[in-house]
C-alpha cells in the first residue's frame, strides 16, 4: 500500500490540506501503523492530481502563500476501493532500536540502559497517546463515536503498546545483566580491546 492510497482514504473524512493530511500520520489515527512525511505526502497527491482522482483549490491567506485543499473525486473513490481490494502484503518490521539491541555488545553499558529506557518510555507515551484518541480527531467525527474498523484498529494499537510494554519492563535487567555477562574485554570493542 503507497500513500497515495493512504492519501485518498484520508480524504474520504473531508477536504484537507497536506499539513492536515500529514497530522493523520504524526500523531493522528495512523501514527502507530503507517509513517509517511511531507516528502512522500505532497508528490503522491501531485500524482493523484495528475491521474483525476483528487481536485485541489486554493484558498488565500493573509500575508501568507494561498493554502492547498484537496478533496476526492468519484474515481479516487473508485481507486481507493480499487487499492482496498487487494490481499495486503505482509507487515514488515523496521526498528533502530532492535537493530541496537541485536548489537549490543558493542554499545556502552550506560549507552544501551538509555536507549532501551527511551524506548520504553515511547512505547508508554504511545499508550496514553492510543488511550485518548475520540472519534472527534478525524474530520467529521464525534468524540468517543469512533466507527468499528477505526475503532478495532486502535484497540488494536493499545494492545500492541501495552503487551510490548510489558516485556520491556519485565525482561530489562534479565537483558543488561545477559548482555553484561557475555562482555568480554578481549571481544568488546566498547571496553578498548577487539578481534
Amino acid at each position: 500500500m503507497d500513500v497515495k492510497t493512504l492519501c485518498l482514504g484520508i480524504l474520504t473524512f473531508g477536504d484537507a490540506t497536506g499539513y492536515e493530511i500529514r497530522g493523520y500520520f504524526e500523531d493522528g489515527p495512523f501514527s502507530h501503523f503507517f509513517q509517511a512525511g511531507f516528502g512522500s505526502i505532497y508528490p503522491a497527491l501531485n500524482k493523484a492530481l495528475g491521474e483525476g482522482l483528487v481536485t485541489c483549490r486554493a484558498e488565500s491567506q493573509d500575508g501568507r502563500p494561498d493554502k492547498k485543499i484537496y478533496a476526492l473525486t468519484p474515481s479516487g473513490r473508485e481507486h481507493l476501493t480499487d487499492d482496498l481490494s487487494h490481499v495486503p502484503a505482509d507487515d514488515k518490521i523496521r526498528s533502530e532500536f532492535l537493530v541496537t539491541l541485536f548489537f549490543a555488545p558493542y554499545v556502552s553499558p550506560q549507552h544501551l540502559e538509555d536507549v532501551y529506557d527511551l524506548y520504553l518510555a515511547d512505547f508508554e507515551r504511545n499508550i496514553e497517546k492510543m488511550k485518548n484518541l475520540t472519534g472527534g480527531d478525524i474530520p467529521g467525527g464525534v468524540s468517543g463515536d469512533i466507527p468499528a474498523g477505526q475503532a478495532f484498529v486502535r484497540e488494536f494499537g493499545m494492545h500492541f503498546y501495552q503487551s510490548i510494554g510489558e516485556f520491556l519492563r519485565d525482561n530489562r535487567a534479565r537483558f543488561i545483566a545477559g548482555v553484561e555477562a557475555g562482555r568480554s574485554p578481549k571481544a568488546d570493542p566498547v571496553q578498548g580491546g577487539g578481534a
